[in-house]
């Protein structure tokens, strides 16, 4: 059966070149995919190390009521910014990270994103999670300047992801939650896979990584680093 329809498709092919020819020409591929060069992506990976965001009501707590947090940066997506203020983040086995940065503006949640070596010199076994997923989550104790606080959860490990605008998403063919992966090329060459796509109207090209995995690839000597499709 199967000899027979492979038959069939060669007489059929033999058939619509020799019918091309008879009438002067020969026939015509298939048109490929064409790709749009009007736009150039502009690939920034940036190194997200440890930090936390917090609900006005936490500041209230941690730094006096009402206080407001001060910028100290504009992040690379500008609505976001580093603040001037940080806390200490106190795990289980009562050791301590001072000096964790908070980024604001305030959120409607608090959330602490850890690397992985971090959460285990502290104790915590943090889940891998996307910012704002921290359901089952473990918690930590902060502490600031005015006041601590006993988060019940919210510590994770940010799941690495790519923030991208609509032009980009077209750029790249995908769309909010599609995977993407990072090529790392100079001493330390890595492939980092599964990069979660984020999109927003106004959000620029940013992938994030945490320590352990900008370290991991020697980011900082990097070459080279692009988006690949699986």
């Amino acid at each position: 059966m199967s000899t027979l329809a492979t038959r069939e498709h060669i007489e059929t092919m033999v058939r619509t070149i020799l019918e091309a020819q008879l009438r002067g020409g020969a026939p015509k591929p298939a048109p490929r995919p064409q790709i749009d060069n009007a736009h150039k992506p502009n690939l920034v990976v940036n190194i997200s190390a440890r930090h936390c965001h917090l609900t006005q009501a936490d500041v209230d707590i941690l730094f006096g009521k009402g206080y407001q947090l001060t910028s100290m940066k504009t992040l690379y997506q500008s609505t976001d910014f580093a603040s001037n203020e940080t806390v200490a983040v106190v795990g289980p086995r009562q050791r301590m990270i001072p000096g964790v940065r908070i980024l604001g503006p305030c959120r409607a949640f608090s959330q602490v994103e850890l690397s992985l070596t971090d959460a285990i010199s502290l104790g915590i076994n943090v889940p891998v999670r996307l910012s704002g997923d921290i359901e089952g989550s473990p918690g930590c104790l902060l502490i600031g300047p005015k006041g601590s606080l006993e988060l019940t959860k919210g510590v994770i490990k940010a799941e690495r992801h790519v923030h991208m605008g609509p032009k980009d998403a077209d750029y790249y063919g995908v769309k909010a939650k599609d995977r993407l992966n990072l090529y790392v090329h100079g001493s330390c060459p890595t492939i980092l896979q599964g990069l979660l796509v984020r999109t927003h109207p106004d959000w620029k090209l940013e992938v994030h990584i945490d320590t352990d995995e900008a370290n991991c690839c020697d980011l900082t000597n990097a070459s080279k680093v692009e988006l690949v499709r699986p």
